[in-house]
């Protein structure tokens, strides 16, 4: 329910997810205050509360297809980005920015289903549970030709990081 600039914070990543021409769909909590959303919701368990519930349901949900996951609060993800990562051949790709994993800017393979479920289960660390399945990473060199790789994966957690979104949004080149 986050606003940036006038708009709720999870229209960027959806904007730039139907831009890439993928399906929006939006994995969240029950108890989760949603905006009026363009596409379809899928509402996880209560308990766990874990990054991997999430992912788990998106895959189950989606059959046989791959999940580009998206954080909700990543407004500067460009569509094509998130175009090139739906249609990459390997089973997993996470990008990563300043050497740090980014598993919830990354696809997944629906065959990885039963291992992200043994995960789940174990409570493992979504970024342990990616880099035990051997993904490929794509680092800032990789995704600067996507755009400034610091702004693709820029996430907004506090209220200052609502405020850098606001300068880096009205910042030329944007």
């Amino acid at each position: 329910m986050v606003e940036l600039a006038g708009r709720p914070l999870i229209s960027y990543p959806l904007a730039a997810i139907e831009e890439a021409g993928l399906e929006p769909v939006v994995v969240a909590k029950p108890d989760t205050e949603l905006p009026a959303l363009p596409c379809r919701t899928i509402r996880e368990p209560d308990v766990p509360q874990h990054p991997l519930c999430g992912l788990v349901a998106a895959l189950r949900d989606a059959g046989e297809r791959p999940v580009v996951a998206v954080a909700c609060d990543m407004p500067f993800v460009s569509a094509d980005l998130l175009a090139w990562l739906g249609s990459a051949p390997e089973p997993l790709v996470a990008t990563a920015c300043r050497g740090e994993l980014q598993p919830l800017l990354a696809r997944y393979d629906s065959a990885l289903l039963p291992e992200l479920e043994t995960a789940l289960e174990r409570s493992e660390p979504l970024r342990r549970t990616v880099e035990s399945l051997r993904a490929r990473v794509i680092d800032e060199s990789e995704l600067a030709r996507f755009g400034d790789p610091q702004r693709l994966c820029f996430n907004v957690n506090t209220a200052s990081d609502l405020r850098r979104a606001e300068g880096l949004r009205e910042a030329p080149g944007r």
